[in-house]
């Protein structure tokens, strides 16, 4: 029987998701038809760690008899973290992509400042607020830069490494959108499977 360890964008995301719905929970009713079927047939398991189940709830104002369903077929296990072992070759690459992302951030943020205080300088700006208003624009190009040049393709997260330890330790496939957490996947050595795949898996096309 296969596993499938399962990421929160996969009910979330629909551009390259699953292909089971136009919306979460059109989404959710489709994968626990599907999840009830192929354990009544003992062709799947399916896991989440507590992290990403934390991660699919804070979606929710409150814990929806569908969400409750949907979780009432997944195994939520926490990965052993302890007795799970990697080479020292990919925490050294680890630490090496952290420096350099930290690098091209601080690269973005002078670019972003040295935008705002060119546009500042020909105007007379007498209190805080003028000068929020006239940075507005350059902050929030600033924030979104760095995010995408520090955290994209990367694992930004305890629940991303979560999702890759688990799948690694339960030897089971590893779904999800998020590039970095795939990426990250295959460094780790985990089986991974398309989002697109698992959808047709579910439906048996």
């Amino acid at each position: 029987m296969e596993k499938y360890v399962l990421d929160t964008n996969l009910f979330f995301n629909m551009e390259p998701g699953l292909g089971l719905g136009s919306n979460t929970n059109e989404v959710l009713e489709n994968v626990i038809k599907a999840i009830k079927t192929m354990k009544k047939n003992k062709e799947g398991e399916f896991l989440m760690p507590p992290s990403i189940v934390r991660e699919v709830k804070s979606f929710f104002e409150e814990e929806t008899p569908l969400l409750k369903s949907f979780f009432a077929e997944i195994t939520i296990k926490s990965p052993n973290i302890t007795n799970t072992t990697f080479p020292a070759s990919l925490f050294y690459t680890f630490v090496e992509e952290i420096r350099e992302r930290s690098s091209r951030g601080l690269d973005v943020a002078e670019d972003e400042l040295y935008k705002a205080v060119s546009s500042l300088a020909p105007v007379e700006l007498t209190n805080k607020k003028d000068i929020q208003i006239k940075t507005g624009e350059f902050t929030k190009g600033l924030r979104e830069r760095y995010r995408q040049a520090t955290r994209t393709k990367f694992l930004d997260s305890i629940a991303d490494l979560d999702l890759i330890v688990l799948a690694k330790e339960e030897e089971a496939y590893l779904v999800s959108t998020d590039e970095g957490v795939v990426i990250w996947g295959r460094r780790f050595g985990v089986k991974e499977m398309d989002p697109a795949v698992f959808g047709k898996k579910l439906t048996k096309e």
